[in-house]
């Protein structure tokens, strides 16, 4: 009879990336990260079905490679990281959908706007480093409206193209050390 006990796994922030993707004039991409975040698992079994998952970002945080583009994106325009300093996703459900693959549902909060989000996520193996400590990845993937949490700015050029669109994809490549 084996006794289950909750594993809690804390985010390697050097190994791990939190990034998002806009369309820009539609003919383009712009590619940006947050360099200041948290994560944090808590799972009752190795193969991590039903784990509790938080994740916040630090709005003052983020990076396009672009020094006015960054403040744009820090103002009321879009994310107002005077007023809101973090985005914050807590899990509700982590399901199983196939081999290393899984289904993350959970709250996504912006701008004090909460809606639920579906994340595409693929577990890429759990191994051992040099050092002694126990390693998980995994990618996260998944498609938001920006609009549906407050960052409703747009502009459209003379042309009639929409100068930032409404759909951001998200890319999460995350790796988790075993406290």
């Amino acid at each position: 009879m084996s006794t289950e006990t909750l594993t809690k796994w804390t985010i390697d922030t050097a190994h791990s990336e939190i990034t998002f993707k806009v369309r820009h004039l539609v003919i383009s991409t712009v590619t940006g990260k947050f360099k200041e975040f948290d994560t944090s698992l808590e799972s009752d079994n190795e193969d991590f079905e039903d784990a509790q998952i938080t994740f916040e970002a630090s709005i003052n945080s983020i990076e396009t490679g672009n020094e006015d583009r960054d403040k744009h994106l820090k103002s009321d325009d879009f994310f107002n990281a005077a007023e809101y300093p973090k985005m914050i996703f807590e899990s509700t459900s982590f399901k199983k959908t196939g081999d290393g693959e899984y289904k993350l549902i959970g709250d996504l909060t912006i701008r004090d706007n909460t809606r639920k989000v579906e994340l595409d996520a693929e577990y890429g193996g759990t191994v051992v480093d040099p050092y002694g400590n126990t390693k998980a990845g995994f990618e996260v993937t998944g498609k938001i409206n920006r609009k549906k949490f407050g960052l409703t700015w747009s502009a459209v050029t003379e042309a009639g193209s929409v100068v930032v669109s409404d759909e951001v994809k998200l890319n999460l490549n995350v790796q988790f050390t075993k406290s």
